[in-house]
Order: C-alpha cells, then sequence, then structure tokens
C-alpha cells in the first residue's frame, strides 16, 4: 500500500510517501510545502491545494494519513491551520484517497511504543525504521512520515478512518425548513 502521511499547517505542510508490502517500509518521497508569511492568505492555501494534488497525481498514494487537529491556546493559529487543512482534505477527496486521522498519542504509541514519547524519539525513531542516515528536516517532515508508519502500523484496524465507506454526496439535495 502507498500512504501519503501529512502533518497539516499554513506555513510548513509536512508530508511523507511510503509503500508498505510484507511489513517493510520504502520511501517514495518526502519533504515539506513552504509557504511564505506576509503573502495573502487565501493564495497561501491555494498553493498549498496545488502543490498536494501535484504530488498525488505524481505518486498516486491509496491512503492519506493526518493528524488530528487539536485546540491549543492560540485560537487564530487553530483556525488557520484548519482552513489548510481543509484545503487538505480536499485534495484527498479530489483524488480519491482513503483518509485516516491520527492523534499525536496514537502516532507516538504506534512508532515508538509509548504514547507518552517525546517528540525527538518519535523523530529519531522515524529514521530508524526507514534506515535513514538523518532525521528529515523540517521537523514538520518528520512527523509526516511518522504519520504514515503510524497507518501502516495501524491498518488492519479500523483505527483513525474517518472514510472509510465513501458516500456520495454529489446527489445530495438540501431542503429547507423541517
Amino acid at each position: 500500500m502507498r500512504i501519503l502521511g501529512i502533518d497539516p499547517g499554513y506555513a510548513i505542510v509536512g508530508y511523507g510517501i511510503l509503500d508498505y508490502e510484507g511489513n517493510k517500509f520504502s520511501v517514495v518521497d518526502y519533504g515539506a510545502i513552504l509557504t511564505q508569511a506576509g503573502e495573502p492568505f487565501n493564495e497561501r492555501l491555494e498553493y498549498i491545494y496545488d502543490e498536494l494534488c501535484a504530488l498525488m497525481e505524481k505518486y498516486k498514494p491509496q491512503f492519506m494519513s493526518i493528524e488530528k487537529l487539536f485546540y491549543n491556546t492560540n485560537a487564530k493559529t487553530v483556525i488557520d491551520v484548519a482552513q489548510a487543512r481543509g484545503v487538505t482534505m480536499l485534495a484527498a477527496q479530489k483524488h480519491n484517497l482513503s483518509v485516516y486521522e491520527y492523534t499525536p498519542l496514537q502516532v507516538k504509541q504506534s512508532v515508538v511504543g509509548y504514547g507518552r514519547a517525546e517528540k525527538k524519539q518519535v523523530q529519531q525513531m522515524t529514521a530508524t525504521i526507514l534506515n535513514l542516515e538523518a532525521v528529515p528536516k523540517p521537523d514538520d517532515t518528520a512527523d509526516a512520515i511518522a504519520m504514515a508508519i503510524c497507518h501502516a502500523h495501524s491498518s488492519g484496524s479500523s483505527l483513525g478512518n474517518i472514510y472509510s465507506s465513501k458516500p456520495n454526496l454529489k446527489n445530495l439535495k438540501i431542503r429547507n425548513g423541517i
């Protein structure tokens, strides 16, 4: 199976594309989509969408694993990340990817074997699992790869599956009133 792991953001979107067959990983590609501070936000979102679509068209992943959004103390940041996550989800939908969400705790448990592991432990274990010479940079890239590893380890269960059966919403009619 080919998995696209995503660490969502609007300044940096980390991605990792892995093949997983017979309990073995093969690295296909990884990196980050970077947007420029100061650019209009809608243009940043469009750039993220376009770059993700290009990755999906080039590598044809079957699954997308994305970090579940959690609220921190900065409401503006979480709203902006949610918007970037939305264009990421739209790109996945347009490319017929099955989407799975995982919490940081689930990723840590899957990659390190301990749900309270430190971020650096997860990143180092990611490099070890994939036989990489160094931890991928920026950190968002390593986090995205960890998302893909988590999905590979969890794919036998319905853990994280938010769209296991895709309903056809194109013919859905919206009615006013009851």
